[in-house]
């Protein structure tokens, strides 16, 4: 089955994967998820990330990351921000800042997908996909 909103889609199964404690997940790939899993990567919250299957079945096969003993989830919570029945714009000056800094918010730019730390230091606004802490 399509998913219409695929970000809702691959953060409901990173949030759900990371709660079960599972090694790795499969999202389906896109442009878009894959930009969303290189900044997730670049953070630290997520191992890696890489393609698998071919054509229509292609998705990417996320690692999570945990820590301690008990293995606690790096990622504390997702949430969608911008939906595809409402979107959400930022300019550069009102950028959110998530949980006073601890997480990050992820944008969707003219220079790409990064967190709001990037896009305030390139001075770019854009729309808010996510904010993962």
């Amino acid at each position: 089955m399509a998913a219409n909103d695929t970000i809702a889609d691959m953060l409901t199964r990173i949030r759900n994967a990371s709660l079960a404690r599972h090694q790795k997940t499969e999202v389906l790939s896109t442009n878009m998820t894959r930009s969303i899993a290189k900044v997730l990567q670049e953070e630290g919250f997520i191992a890696e990330f890489e393609e698998v299957g071919e054509g229509v079945d292609k998705k990417l096969a996320i690692a999570l990351k945990y820590k301690g003993k008990n293995r606690q989830p790096i990622i504390k919570a997702l949430k969608r921000v911008s939906k595809p029945g409402l979107r959400v714009y930022s300019n550069r000056k009102e950028l959110p800042r998530v949980l006073g800094g601890i997480g990050i918010a992820i944008i969707s730019t003219s220079s790409g997908i990064m967190t709001d730390r990037d896009a305030r230091r390139q001075g770019v606004g854009g729309e808010v996909l996510c904010y993962v802490w």
